[in-house]
């Protein structure tokens, strides 16, 4: 087990008490700190925790990721390094009757599970909080795996204090999925954390070109994101001085860049890997697309909006179909639909950009209102 922490102690120390009440010990439980959205909104409810006055923990059962420096220095961080989820349940059990947490809070299945059958091992009296950040009948969609998401969401879940789903449709396919009632279920839609100045760099600048109309999608290089379909749309779009910057890295990084090369627009594609920051790519592009197959609510997507992009994507369950009110505040295409794709983006490049609507938009969908309501469903 690895432990980091700066957390003051003792008495005189901010975790002592609060002003408007006293300060709780809060467990954030993830699988690791890679760069996911549910990471960085576990990461938002951490600090503002902390910044509340409250003693954090954010408790990983693997290795660490990319997004640990981004940790506040106020908030600890336990990490127990196992290989599967199940092997962590022992160290888990021993935390929870060591530290005695007042709230724990679990996020993304099979995680949750494993953090309610320590709670029940441990005879932990802390407040259970599980939260998810897909639809999940989309992310196991058959077979064995589904059989045993089924059973656990159904037998571990109702044990929970407070249920948290990402989205209404992401609600909507849990409860129907596990048997669970849709009225026991909280909706919070994913708070981003942006910086006071969104604005490029003479760097990322570089990595265009100089080549526009600039479109951007950030997001792993998994099956679920769907990258193969934005490349071939974009190789359908007929301005040939138009490019797109792919942020992100992943397991299928070869074979995407093989598809860019196969049709011909490897040139006019742009890779740059990973970024813990990724407003800068955002404040230089012209247009964000999302090409998912599925989504709980995609973090990204409201962070291109707060960036005053236009928005394509994919009326994927769940999130981008409420995020855009329908079409209201970007264009929604198929999932799948390589032509309908093309056909949006083309449609995107002479639509005047819409900065400020868009923007007040997502601060209404995923403004300070929304880290505020984790606090009050955690501590309340």
């Amino acid at each position: 087990m690895w432990i980091r922490s700066s957390r003051p102690r003792g008495p005189g120390s901010r975790y002592e008490r609060m002003a408007d009440g006293p300060s709780r010990k809060i467990a954030i439980i993830l699988p690791n700190l890679r760069g996911g959205g549910a990471e960085r909104v576990a990461l938002a409810s951490a600090t503002d925790l902390a910044d509340k006055g409250h003693a954090v923990d954010i408790v990983l059962l693997q290795e660490g990721g990319e997004l640990l420096e981004l940790v506040p220095a106020a908030v600890r961080v336990i990490s127990f390094r196992k290989h599967r989820f199940r092997h962590a349940l022992p160290n888990l059990v021993k935390y929870l009757r060591t530290e005695k947490p007042d709230v724990v809070h679990a996020v993304m299945w099979p995680v949750t599970v494993i953090a309610v059958i320590a709670h029940r091992v441990a005879r932990s009296r802390a407040k259970l909080v599980v939260s998810d950040q897909n639809a999940l009948s989309q992310q196991i969609p058959e077979g064995s795996q589904r059989r045993l998401l089924r059973w656990t969401a159904r037998m571990t879940y109702p044990r929970a204090d407070v249920r948290i789903q990402c989205s209404k449709l992401a609600a909507e396919d849990l409860a129907d999925l596990s048997g669970i009632p849709l009225d026991t279920f909280d909706v919070i839609y994913n708070p981003i954390s942006p910086p006071d100045d969104v604005s490029g760099t003479p760097a990322i600048e570089r990595l265009w070109k100089g080549g526009h109309p600039r479109l951007i999608t950030v997001g792993s290089f998994k099956a679920q994101k769907n990258h193969a379909l934005l490349l071939r749309a974009f190789a359908r779009v007929g301005d040939s001085k138009a490019t797109l910057l792919m942020l992100g890295e992943g397991e299928l990084r070869g074979p995407l860049e093989a598809l860019a090369a196969e049709l011909g627009i490897a040139d006019r594609v742009i890779m740059p890997g990973f970024a813990v920051d990724p407003w800068p790519y955002l404040a230089s592009a012209d247009i964000f697309v999302l090409s998912s197959d599925y989504e709980g609510f995609p973090l990204v997507l409201a962070e291109a909006m707060h960036a005053g992009l236009k928005i394509v994507s994919t009326d994927c369950i769940s999130g981008p179909g409420e995020m855009l009110d329908g079409g209201r505040y970007g264009r929604l295409v198929p999932c799948g639909d390589e032509d309908a794709l093309a056909r949006a983006i083309e449609a995107a490049f002479d639509e005047p950009p819409q900065p400020d609507r868009v923007r007040a938009r997502a601060a209404e969908m995923a403004g300070p209102a929304m880290i505020e309501r984790y606090s009050e469903l955690l501590l309340n």
